[in-house]
């Protein structure tokens, strides 16, 4: 109980900055804060594929610290209701279990499988936001420990197949919406390393060790 308590903890903690961040950044769209403050936020902590070419960062380490802080800014309320609401519903099925340390793990390089993802596979030099590559670094923790364990107990893969047919899908759908805005590479990026990442945490995902 006391370990899922820490977990609730970490995930009101991370909902809560992204939330404070946004609300800032709202209130000074709506001009009750200092102007400029969402420009100012994403040229310091959006993730700038240039900044990885030839572009002058703003600061010495932000070429490094732009692979973490994307995740902790939106691009307004709407999208960050979305990504808070799923934190909320996948980030306690991965701390149910695994715990808060190793959701903590898991979302970390989630977030930085992301911003590898975009790195390598984004077609133009546009900035990217959001905490959607560690989500999907979520799911794909929790699909690949969903694929072994019906393995494991020689369970049909359908209900896994569907579930990564409706994020293909979904990701498809975003995309037309979006007119191409929707950064798929970051999703991609976090879904990958999180599937892998979620393998190494859980050794139970493995299988019933030879006695």
């Amino acid at each position: 109980m006391a370990v899922l308590r820490r977990g609730r903890a970490v995930l009101i903690g991370l909902i809560a900055l992204c939330t404070l961040l946004e609300l800032a950044l709202s209130l000074s769209d709506a001009g009750l804060l200092a102007p400029r403050l969402r420009t100012l936020a994403y040229d310091y902590g959006g993730f700038w594929p240039g900044l990885l070419g030839n572009w002058k960062p703003n600061y010495p380490a932000q070429p490094y610290a732009m692979f973490v802080t994307y995740s902790i800014l939106h691009g307004g309320p709407a999208h960050l209701a979305v990504n808070m609401i799923t934190l909320w519903s996948l980030g306690g099925a991965v701390i149910d279990r695994v715990g808060a340390w190793r959701f903590g793990l898991l979302y970390g390089a989630s977030i930085l499988g992301g911003a590898a993802g975009f790195a390598l596979l984004a077609p133009d030099l546009r900035p990217m936001v959001g905490a959607s590559g560690a989500l999907f670094g979520l799911a794909g923790g929790l699909i690949a420990w969903a694929s072994l364990d019906r393995v494991t107990y020689r369970e049909t893969l359908w209900p896994v197949i569907r579930a990564v047919l409706l994020l293909l899908g979904l990701n498809v759908v975003l995309w037309w919406a979006m007119h191409g805005m929707l950064a798929w590479q970051t999703h991609l990026g976090g879904f990958l390393v999180g599937a892998l990442c979620a393998l190494a945490l859980d050794r139970h995902a493995l299988g019933p060790e030879d006695a």
